[in-house]
């Protein structure tokens, strides 16, 4: 890396995921990314990438297979930048019902469950969700100052693919929420090192972009003196 450029992203490959049109995003952004499963790379990373497309308990087994969970689970330790990103947001909760009860990664507490198949009103919901929805911001929550959505506006609008969502124990990881079929559902989590979003957003447009540069500028906490 150049003095004073930007840092390198490492994109975590387990055999899923958009990883090269990811890559293509950081490239657009004049950020190096470099796609790789090998382990020592991940442990000593300076910026990481989980991202993924598919089953929750999937996503474990090729994690496993391919010895990245230590790893991956050494560099959030040290405060290692993390995005999550689809399923690899979901892989940051402690558990999934997606097929059956399927441990995940427990970096941050809380289940991944099925998105609701009826409105409020009794209404039918199609399941996958596929599609554009606005970010909004939970209950409690005034704006987005000091999150990683600190340069975003309420309404916003990213590209989801899910049938899954995360619901964390705490609300207090919750940084945005999006609506589907009536109902609202976490999209945005924030804790300490980690960011995870539901949405994609290498395919999100100029808000996607925009995302992806607040991560590669986010401050590593060490630096800011928290531990």
């Amino acid at each position: 890396m150049e003095p004073g450029g930007p840092e390198r992203v490492t994109i975590i490959d387990y055999g899923l995921g958009n990883l090269f049109s990811l890559q293509r995003a950081l490239a657009h952004l004049g950020v190096p990314g470099e796609v790789t499963e090998d382990p020592g790379k991940i442990r000593d990373a300076v910026r990481l990438i989980l991202p993924g497309v598919g089953a929750f308990g999937d996503g474990m087994q090729q994690l496993r297979a391919r010895g990245l969970v230590a790893p991956l689970l050494e560099a959030a330790s040290r405060a290692c930048p993390l995005l999550g990103i689809c399923l690899g947001m979901q892989l940051l909760f402690t558990e999934s019902e997606e097929f059956g009860r399927h441990e995940g990664l427990d970096l941050i507490r809380g289940r991944v469950r099925r998105l609701h198949p009826q409105r409020p009103d009794g209404r039918r919901v199609k399941v996958p969700h596929v599609g554009w929805s606005a970010l909004r911001l939970p209950p409690g929550r005034s704006d987005w100052s000091g999150a990683s959505l600190r340069r975003h506006q309420p309404g916003e609008a990213m590209y989801f693919v899910h049938s899954y969502v995360p619901c964390p124990e705490s609300e207090s990881v919750v940084t945005a929420v999006m609506e589907y079929g009536g109902r609202a559902y976490c999209a945005v989590v924030e804790s300490g090192s980690l960011l995870g979003v539901q949405f994609h957003p290498e395919k999100s447009g100029e808000p996607g972009l925009r995302l992806l540069k607040q991560f590669v500028e986010r401050p590593h906490l060490e630096r800011i003196g928290i531990q």
